[in-house]
C-alpha cells in the first residue's frame, strides 16, 4: 500500500509536474488543469494557467466562477488529466512499477473526496490511478 504521494512517490501528486492539456490550453501540472476546469471562463482559466505553483493554482481555482456542471464532471475530467499526465514513458514506467499496490491518497488537509484523512474518505484520486496503471497495462 502506497498511502502518502509524497517523495518517492511524488510523481502521484496533482502538484507534481506534468504537462497537460485542457481546451486547447497546455498546463504545466494536473492541480492547474484540474482547477482551471473549474470554469468555463477564458480569463479565469488563462490567471490558472499562469499561476506560480499548483498551490497558487488551487488557491485561485476556489474563487472561480463555477462551471454549472462541475459537481457530475470532475471526476471524468480528473481521470482524462490522469490518462494524459501518465502517457509521458518516464511517469507511465513508475505507475506500473506500483504493481497491485492499493494508492491511497493520505493527507492532513481534511480532504475526504480525492483522498484520506485520519482514516476517513472516499479516496477518488487514488482510485482513478488505479484505473489508470490498470488500462495502462493492457
Amino acid at each position: 500500500m502506497i498511502d502518502s504521494f509524497n517523495d518517492k512517490h511524488r510523481f502521484l501528486s496533482n502538484f507534481s509536474v506534468s504537462h497537460v492539456k485542457l481546451g486547447g490550453i497546455t498546463y504545466p501540472t494536473v492541480e492547474h488543469a484540474y482547477q482551471a476546469a473549474k470554469t468555463l471562463d477564458k480569463t479565469e482559466r488563462l490567471r490558472i494557467q499562469r499561476a506560480a505553483g499548483p498551490g497558487r493554482a488551487k488557491r485561485l481555482g476556489r474563487g472561480v466562477t463555477l462551471r454549472p456542471d462541475w459537481e457530475g464532471t470532475k471526476l471524468r475530467i480528473m481521470l482524462n488529466l490522469l490518462r494524459q499526465k501518465f502517457q509521458f514513458p518516464k511517469l507511465r514506467d513508475l505507475l506500473l512499477a506500483t504493481e497491485n499496490q492499493e494508492l491511497i491518497e493520505g493527507n492532513h488537509w481534511g480532504d475526504t473526496f480525492w483522498g484520506v484523512c485520519q482514516g476517513e474518505g472516499e479516496n477518488h484520486l487514488g482510485k482513478l490511478l488505479m484505473q489508470v496503471r490498470d488500462e495502462l497495462r493492457r
